[in-house]
Parts: C-alpha cells; sequence; structure tokens
C-alpha cells in the first residue's frame, strides 16, 4: 500500500480547480445504461471508484471511447445482462458502492437488475431499503439470497408508473428510482425525493435524452414515461465536496488559496458554515478568494451566545461528507464546535487520531463530538496515521499539512478513490508532500 509523507506548517499559495463531481459522476455514469445511442461526458474526475465503475460498465458490453482528459463516448447498444450473474460481476461489484445505481437503468431498459451487496466506505449502515422498495412500487419482483448477499429485481413484463413517498430522501435511492421510471409504462411521482445538485444534473441530463421529468430542484418529482431514450452531451459539476477540503486546507494552513470555478449557485450553506467558523471566503466572480487567516479565526456563536452547532442534514442542508473536514478546521478555531453527525453512525471515529495530534476533541458518542479549538497557540503535532474512508483520509491529510512536523499517512488509496492526483495538485500551490 502507498503512503503519504507530509511536511507540515508549510504555508501554501496559489490556484487550484476542483476536479468533476464523484457523487454527480457515479449516477451520470450509470445513465448511459438507458439508451443504445452514444453518450458523451465530460469532466469526469480520473479517480479509483469512478475508474472502476468505468471498467465496470465495460464489462458489461458498453463501448467506451476516451476523448481527452476527463471526456468519454459511452454506448450501450450490445450490453450483456448475462454478466450479472458470473461470478467476476460479484466480486468486481462488491468491490463499488456506487455499483447499486446500475440497477435502475438495467431493470427499465431490460426487465431484470442484480447486484451484490455494494462496499465503499465504512462508514456505518447504508441501507438499499428506499431503493429496492421503489422498483418494487414500480412493479418488479424482489430476491435476496442470503447466503452470497446478492440482490435481484425482475420485471419481465415492463414497469408501470406509481405514486410514491420515500422512507427517506436518500440521493442514490431517488437516483436509481427515477432512472427506472423514466422508461415505465404513465406517470411515476416521487415524494420526499433527494433534491441535491449531482440528483438535478441526472434529470436534466435525462431530460436531454427525451425523458419527461418535472419538479427537479424539489422534493416531489413527476416522471412521464417514454418509449426510449436517445444520445446526449452532459457536463459534470465541480466537486463541492473538494471545494470545501479547499476551503478548509486554506484556513488550517493559513494560505493564500484561489479556488477556481466553484459553481456558486450549486454551493448551497457551504460558504456560510465555514463562515460560521470564522473563515473569510470572498466571491470573485465564480470562484473563491480565501486570503491567509495569519490571526487565526473565530468561531460565530448562536444569536443566544450558545455553543455553535454545525450539523448536517438532507439538500439544501448542509452535507454530511463535509463534516469531516469541518472537525478538523475547528480544531484551530477560536471557540467552540459541536458537530454533530446524524447520518452515519461510525464516521467520526477517526478524532482518536487528531486527540493523537494534540486537538482537544471530546467525543460524545458516535453521532456527536465536542472540538475545543486552540486558536494555533498549540500546533498540532506530526505523527504516523492512516486512512479509514475517503473523507476522514481527507481530513488527516489536511491535518498533516498544518502539523508541526513530518506525518505520514498510510492507506492512501482510500484518498486517491475520491480525489483526483492529490499530491501532485497540492504540491503545485507549495506544499511538501510525497507518495511513497
Amino acid at each position: 500500500m502507498g503512503v503519504f509523507k507530509i511536511e507540515g506548517g508549510v504555508p501554501l499559495k496559489g490556484e487550484i480547480t476542483p476536479q468533476g463531481a464523484k457523487n454527480e459522476a457515479l449516477q451520470i455514469l450509470c445513465a448511459v445504461l438507458l439508451t443504445p445511442e452514444k453518450v458523451i461526458i465530460n469532466n469526469i474526475p480520473d479517480i479509483i471508484d469512478i475508474n472502476k465503475l468505468i471498467t465496470l460498465l465495460g464489462n458489461l458490453g458498453v463501448k467506451i471511447q476516451k476523448n481527452g482528459p476527463g471526456s468519454y463516448t459511452f454506448q450501450a447498444d450490445e450490453v450483456n445482462v448475462g454478466y450479472l450473474e458470473t461470478e467476476a460481476f460479484k466480486k468486481e461489484g462488491g468491490s463499488l458502492r456506487g455499483s447499486i445505481m446500475i440497477v435502475g437503468p438495467l431493470l427499465a431498459r431490460f426487465g431484470k437488475g442484480y447486484i451484490p451487496k455494494p462496499g465503499g466506505d465504512k462508514i456505518g449502515r447504508r441501507r438499499l431499503d428506499t431503493h429496492f422498495e421503489g422498483f418494487i412500487n414500480l412493479g418488479a419482483k424482489f430476491r435476496y439470497n442470503k447466503e452470497d448477499h446478492f440482490y435481484g429485481v425482475e420485471a419481465p413484463e415492463g414497469l408501470t408508473g406509481a405514486a410514491m413517498l420515500l422512507d427517506e430522501a436518500s440521493v442514490t435511492g431517488t437516483a436509481n428510482i427515477v432512472m427506472s421510471a423514466v422508461l415505465a409504462k404513465g406517470t411515476t411521482t416521487i415524494y420526499n425525493a433527494a433534491c441535491e445538485p449531482y440528483l438535478q444534473q441526472l434529470c436534466k441530463m435525462m431530460n436531454a435524452m427525451g425523458a419527461k421529468v418535472s419538479g427537479i430542484g424539489s422534493n416531489l418529482l413527476t416522471i412521464e414515461g417514454v418509449e426510449s431514450l436517445g444520445g446526449c452531451t452532459h457536463r459534470i459539476l465541480p466537486d463541492m465536496i473538494e471545494i470545501g477540503s479547499w476551503i478548509g486546507l486554506a484556513a488550517m494552513t493559513r494560505s493564500e488559496i484561489t479556488i477556481k470555478d466553484v459553481s456558486w449557485e450549486n454551493l448551497g450553506l457551504i460558504p456560510n458554515v465555514f463562515r460560521k467558523l470564522g473563515i473569510t471566503l470572498e466571491k470573485r466572480g465564480d470562484d473563491i478568494y480565501i486570503p491567509a487567516h495569519t490571526d487565526g479565526y473565530e468561531v460565530k456563536t448562536d444569536i443566544d451566545g450558545s455553543i455553535l452547532t454545525i450539523a448536517d442534514a438532507p439538500w439544501p442542508g448542509f452535507t454530511p461528507d463535509l463534516l469531516s473536514i469541518v472537525l478538523v478546521v475547528a480544531t484551530q478555531c477560536k471557540g467552540d464546535v459541536l458537530i454533530h453527525q446524524k447520518m452515519f453512525e461510525s464516521r467520526l471515529f477517526f478524532v482518536d487520531k487528531l486527540i493523537d495530534m494534540g486537538a482537544k476533541i471530546i467525543l460524545c458518542d458516535p453521532h456527536r463530538a465536542v472540538v475545543i479549538g486552540h486558536d494555533f497557540k498549540s500546533r498540532l503535532k506530526a505523527t504516523t496515521m492512516s486512512s479509514p474512508d475517503i473523507r476522514a483520509g481527507i481530513s488527516l491529510l489536511i491535518a498533516a499539512l498544518s502539523a508541526k512536523g513530518t506525518s505520514t499517512i498510510q492507506n492512501i488509496e482510500q484518498i486517491d478513490r475520491g480525489y483526483e492526483r492529490i499530491d501532485e495538485r497540492l504540491r503545485a500551490i507549495g506544499a511538501k508532500i510525497v507518495r511513497a
């Protein structure tokens, strides 16, 4: 396994451009299965999870052509649905969380979809009930093999539109159900639908292919089924999680950084949450400029003077993927912050590594942590640590870049799953980081 060697305490300076959004790409790539015509997708991030999904599509028989950096043409005109029942697929699909989203389009177009229990981050239980209950509502028959954790849905006579109320506003669940409903007979309504920008992008792409999805951006989607979809060209948004990561990096290293082409209108509460931590952000066109916080940053308490609480919530609430970053940034703020991670019960367990570095953190329970800021009066200390998941991994990397001394981060494949050539891009703005 690879490791990062990081010399911390070095101020950074320059411009950094966010990669294409990982979470959007996982949905968009699966949607190419809905049509036999060519689909061109631009701004695809070159990261492990996305490359695994592209390989999986190729093994399913999708024709793939690379047009240039981040640009591919896909054509699913000779899909081998039989591959879904092979041992090779069980192994391949089980290694990638995003593989669950091939089920909806395959079910819609070919009448069946199978998937092994998906892998991904070990951040707690991530239920699949919303996906399969949606398919069942559309008329699919569900089966589950407990011995090898293999899921299947079948609808040989096709799907029929239905009205449904989701038990949770799952982003991947909503995406999967919408992709299955666009080719169903009749009209489908989905209430309590997720409305994240990435889901909006998926709906807009399918409409460009000939689908009839309305209510985009709201929690009530209406889908009028069509007989077939055609090709299109689509560009993936910049990754809001990476943008938040660079904001946190600039604050922790007290660096002057400009984040280019961030698509401000799709950032939601992200800028405001970092401003609550006392971080200065300037909107310059479609860029974010962060000055060097040489005097630190002070937390803004609530109106009544109580401790600032930052919690995750479905869009337009604050994304759970950035709570790990916020927690690390809070270790050097002036003031105290309560971090409340509602969605995943294991995502805060990486704080023991920050405590080893000298951070003052009280882990109240699996979902809540109180961070007592150092105000840069006591620097974090370098250490050796291992990356448990993508978001904790980047958080530990940010901590190491701000720490005194040389840190080692192991299991960096977890970071590579979500961040494209991160060591090269950080070195370009002055970071002393080596991949060994």
